[in-house]
């Protein structure tokens, strides 16, 4: 194996949160997602477009001082459903992570059309998208049928 390919692209962290295999392009979307941006006060690494012999390509984050809660691997899976999540404590792996999600995704994002009734706020409803396929992720809402733009959806986290 050549140097290059051996060779770490970014440090390794004391303690936080690892999410690889991520899907080319999306990590800039999971950053929004998880609510990271400019205003986070933690270090964050983001290597996009990484080789890959099971992808192809993917893209890395690394988040230092905070691991992920189960309502957010809940949002990573709209996007990166076969991503791979570490809990890094004392620069070792503490706990790997899986996403899952069943049939069902309740109160993880809201239908995308705005007038379905989840969107009725006198009306309170639980959030919930019915998962018609996997590969490629479909969603539709339990409440209207329609179906979801998963690029819609990533504003419409709660």
């Amino acid at each position: 194996m050549s140097n290059e390919h051996s060779m770490r692209r970014v440090t390794a962290i004391r303690n936080g949160t690892v999410i690889d295999h991520i899907p080319q392009g999306h990590a800039l979307t999971v950053l929004d997602m998880l609510g990271i941006d400019d205003k986070t006060s933690v270090p964050v690494s983001l290597v996009m477009n990484v080789p890959s012999k099971k992808m192809g390509s993917k893209d890395i984050i690394k988040v230092e001082d905070r691991e992920l809660t189960q309502a957010e691997l809940d949002r990573l899976a709209l996007v990166a459903p076969d991503a791979h999540v570490a809990i890094i404590r004392a620069y070792t792996v503490a706990e790997k992570m899986t996403i899952n999600f069943g049939d069902e995704i309740v109160n993880v994002v809201q239908c995308t059309m705005s007038n379905c009734i989840t969107s009725n706020l006198r009306e309170p409803l639980p959030h919930r998208l019915k998962v018609v396929s996997r590969d490629p992720l479909e969603l539709r809402c339990h409440y209207c049928g329609r179906p979801q733009d998963l690029d819609e959806l990533v504003n419409n986290v709660l």
